[in-house]
This record gives structure tokens, sequence and C-alpha cells, in this order.
């Protein structure tokens, strides 16, 4: 058998939807209108490799900035795997983020592989999963995000990431037919129906199965916990899905207090020095693919 012709290059639109189909396929149940927002976030930082012309791997390498990125959706193709395609990817897209502080969500099982390019361990994410049907709360701290709160949000996720996002942001809290997102804000300013402080936020979004909640970032558990009855309300009878970090101990009391169970979980790795996150107000991380 002759060797292919491998070819990479950015990937057009509709090869991020190709990607993303992958990830579905993997079991990785991407939302239904992830594409889109994360292209928002980097245009450029989706790459894929084709062998004698055919999609055969992909791997995202979005870019925060000058001084971090994010890879995700790295998958070869089934036909393709095992004949160094993926790895060639892989050596242009570290090549493409240079410098920079790289993070990752890997399978457990491909740590090591990861170690081999300079990524260390920084904590589990473990995947919860549930049916509940619950009721939204009736709660004045409760307020659906509108696009003139943007600037105190990304204020307020400003510690949560390790750096600036508000090209992800933007169209990610934007209300759509798949998604939602709610802050919390101080009973006074709620009362006054200005933005004001705000002591947590959260999203929901549908997916190919059931409706996945992140971020879910807040000051305090019982902050966390109406966040997460209010977007967990809107999956009704469908599973609710919660990928939460496993050194916040509050984060594991809210999934089990709701009869969650562990269905998945990836390896947080970082090249360079691992940011900073107030990891005991991070209740769920925002996506596996992006950060």
């Amino acid at each position: 058998m002759t060797d292919p012709e491998i070819s990479i290059r950015t990937m057009s639109p509709a090869e991020v939807d190709l990607a993303i189909e992958w990830a579905a396929r993997e079991g990785w149940n991407p939302g239904l209108e992830d594409a889109a927002c994360f292209r928002a976030t980097d245009s450029e930082g989706f790459l894929m490799a084709f062998a004698d012309g055919e999609p055969a791997a992909s791997l995202s390498v979005v870019r925060y900035g000058e001084t971090f990125g994010f890879i995700g959706l790295y998958i070869a193709a089934p036909p393709f795997r095992g004949r160094g395609i993926a790895l060639r990817l892989w050596q242009a897209g570290m090549a493409f983020l240079g410098d920079r502080v790289i993070g990752l969500d890997g399978v457990p099982e491909r740590q090591h592989d990861y170690r081999r390019s300079g990524f260390e361990l920084a904590w589990r994410n473990v995947r919860y999963s549930g049916s509940l049907a619950l009721t939204a709360p009736d709660d004045p701290r409760l307020v659906p995000f509108e696009p003139d709160m943007l600037p105190v949000l990304l204020d307020y996720d400003r510690p949560f990431f390790p750096a600036p996002r508000a090209r992800f942001l933007e169209p990610w809290l934007t209300r759509n037919e798949t998604r939602r997102s709610w802050v919390l804000v101080d009973p006074a300013v709620a009362a006054s129906g200005s933005p004001g402080r705000v002591t947590g936020y959260g999203t929901v979004r549908q997916c190919r199965a059931g409706w996945k909640i992140g971020p879910l970032f807040a000051d305090d558990p019982a902050g966390a916990d109406v966040l997460f009855r209010r977007l967990a309300s809107y999956a009704g009878a469908d599973p609710v899905i919660l990928d939460l970090p496993e050194p916040n101990p509050a984060a594991l009391d809210l999934a089990k207090a709701y009869g969650l169970t562990p269905v998945f979980e990836t390896a947080r790795m970082y090249r360079g020095t691992a940011p900073s996150l107030p990891i005991d107000r991070i209740y769920g991380v925002t996506t596996f693919e992006l950060g």
C-alpha cells in the first residue's frame, strides 16, 4: 500500500461541523450549536489533516490572546488510526500555539502521551449525569442573561479562566433555541433591576443527549445550588450533565445531592505554569473542548 499524501490546513466551517460530529461518535456528546461559538473564538484555531484529500484527523488549537491556548477535538477518523497522521497534526498544532501556556482535557489513558509533550496533570474533571425533572426556583436573585450584562459578566468570569475570553463568552451566553444563561446577583441589586454585583452565573445547552450545564460558577454552595436548579429545569425529564472539577468537594456534594452519577472523566493538564484558578467556586467547567 502506498503511503497517502498528508496535508494539514485550517478547517472550513463545514469541517468544524465534521469534527464535532466525530466527537459525537466518540461519545463526547457535544452541544447542538457548539460549532458557531467555537469558530467565533478563534476561526484559525481548528486544524484538520487530510490523507489524499480525505479528512483524516482533527485538532482544535484555540488561542486566547498571546499567553494561553487550549487543545481539544483531537480525533483520528477510524480508517486513519495508527498511521502517524494524528501525531503529525498534533505537532502542527503545538507549533501553531507557540510558547503559550496550553491546557487540555484528555482521557486518562492518554496522560503518558501528553506528558511526552510537556503536559502535567493539574486535576481530574468528572462528568456526572442523571434525569431530574426539576422545577425552576422562584428566587429574586436569579436574572436571565441579557447582552447589556456582558461587561459585568466578563469581569466576574475573569478569575475563572487563564485569559480573557470575550470572543467566546459573547455567543456562548447569548440565548437561542438550545442555550440559556442565568446570572445570580446581589439581592438588593436584583430588586433595583440593575445587573449590579454578580455572585454566580451559568449556562445550559442542549446536547445530542440531554442538557449540559457549563460553566457553573458561584461564590458559595447555596448560590451554586440555586443556579443549578434553574439551569437543570430546562432539561425536563431529559438527562442533565455536569462536568465538575474533582478537587471541589462542594461541587461533588451538589452532584450527589441530586442523584447524579459519574459517567466519564478527563485529566485536566497544562504545558507550562498551571494557572491559579478558584476551584472552590467552580461547580461546572465550561467545555472540555475549549476549556
